[in-house]
């Protein structure tokens, strides 16, 4: 840095410094959009990571099998009984790159015990519901193969289902009854949290073919009890493509389909892309909403620089007539302003950063404070600073120094 230049810098500093109220309000425009850019950045990104993490809670390498097609339910078709145990069968069968094989049926029951109720989910699935939900019991066991097929009436209650029946006491060994059926407590699920707005603690399961046989005693044509979704789990991330073609033919075997298919398969990869997506343009949106705020307040420099400029009609012309040169008139002015955008922009780094931190303590969001949004706001602020500074400075530069030094 030439002597020129650290003088032209001294002397910006000593004169923003000697107005301090103005030069504050001045940067408020960019300390805001800083701060905005920043938050509405990373904000996204955890986002995006709440989501992510939401979906590796669901279980690991998935396919969700579902009855009727989007196009169906989109148009307000009623719901599909289309799959069935016995599908479900079939895949952990004959598919080879299937690893485990989870058929669910859900209905909301009245569960209670003694003069406690609750309003829950009863789910109806099979043991391996454990290993392709990446589920874990706490205390107990969860139901058997045995109870699957003697249609026990046995349940595994959500953690917060059983705080809420039992309190303290010990569930292990009690009965609830669920639809004026009385069911023996075998289990208790460890703490999962909540998921896509849904409490997974808040749940019972049940062998499904109890479900099916009991609660529900739904059956469709193919004589075997309807399912409303079957999670697949693949054996490794690579086999996914794979499970997911093989799976379709199956079915299309099976339910002798010619045209359009009476079922769905998702991967656990397209739905995560798929919010992964719809995260990032919303951030996108965001971000660029928030940046208006550093255009303002790019302006508002401008606007400052001008009126100084305007001000120090006398300061310009006695510089220039002991020997200043337009250019170091321009740099001076053109300093200040990219001074006032840069410390702008510090602190709204700082502003954006601790409000980020201050959300992720009140909310389930994780902060996410990237580096490259970071970098990207000292950035722009700079150039913001830079570009509408030239104006003033470029308007101070070409005064003429005799009626400089005229004006009052």
């Amino acid at each position: 840095m030439s002597l020129d230049l650290l003088e032209s810098v001294g002397m910006a500093v000593r004169t923003l410094n000697a107005n301090k109220l103005r030069s504050s309000l001045t940067m408020l425009g960019i300390v805001i959009g800083n701060a905005s850019v920043i938050a509405m950045i990373s904000l996204g990104q955890g986002a995006q990571r709440y989501v992510s993490q939401q979906f590796q809670s669901l279980g690991t390498n998935l396919l969700f099998v579902v009855p009727g097609t989007d196009t169906a339910r989109r148009a307000g078709a009623p719901s599909s009984y289309s799959l069935t145990l016995a599908d479900s069968e079939a895949i952990a069968r004959q598919v080879p790159s299937v690893q485990a094989v989870a058929p669910e049926m859900t209905n909301s029951f009245r569960v209670t015990w003694a003069s406690e109720d609750s309003q829950v989910n009863v789910t109806g699935t099979t043991p391996t519901y454990i290993s392709v939900r990446n589920a874990s019991v706490a205390t107990g066991q969860f139901f058997s193969e045995v109870d699957l097929a003697r249609n026990s009436r046995v349940a595994v209650l959500g953690s917060d289902t059983a705080r809420t029946l039992f309190a303290n006491r010990e569930p292990i060994g009690e009965k609830v009854r669920i639809q004026n059926r009385s069911f023996r407590v075998v289990g208790v699920m460890a703490q999962k949290g909540a998921a896509f707005g849904q409490n997974q603690d808040e749940i019972v399961y049940i062998p499904i073919t109890t479900m099916a046989n009991q609660l529900v005693g739904r059956r469709n044509s193919r004589r075997s009890p309807s399912v409303q979704s079957i999670s697949v789990s693949a054996r490794d991330p690579d086999s996914m493509r794979a499970a997911q073609f093989q799976i379709s033919n199956l079915l299309r075997l099976r339910h002798k389909i010619r045209n359009t298919d009476d079922f769905t398969v998702r991967s656990q990869q397209d739905l995560l892309q798929t919010a992964d997506n719809v995260t990032g343009i919303l951030t996108l949106v965001l971000a660029a909403t928030a940046s208006i705020s550093l255009l303002v307040g790019g302006i508002g420099i401008m606007n400052i620089m001008l009126v100084s400029v305007t001000e120090r009609t006398q300061e310009i012309g006695l510089r220039k007539a002991i020997g200043a040169t337009r250019g170091d008139v321009l740099a001076q002015f053109t300093i200040e302003a990219v001074i006032l955008a840069t410390a702008g922009g510090v602190f709204g780094i700082l502003l954006g950063t601790g409000g980020t931190l201050l959300v992720a303590v009140f909310t389930p969001l994780q902060a996410v404070v990237s580096p490259a949004a970071i970098a990207l706001a000292v950035g722009v602020s700079g150039a913001i600073g830079l570009g509408f500074g030239v104006v003033p400075a470029r308007s101070a530069a070409r005064l003429d120094p005799i009626v400089a030094l005229r004006s009052q």
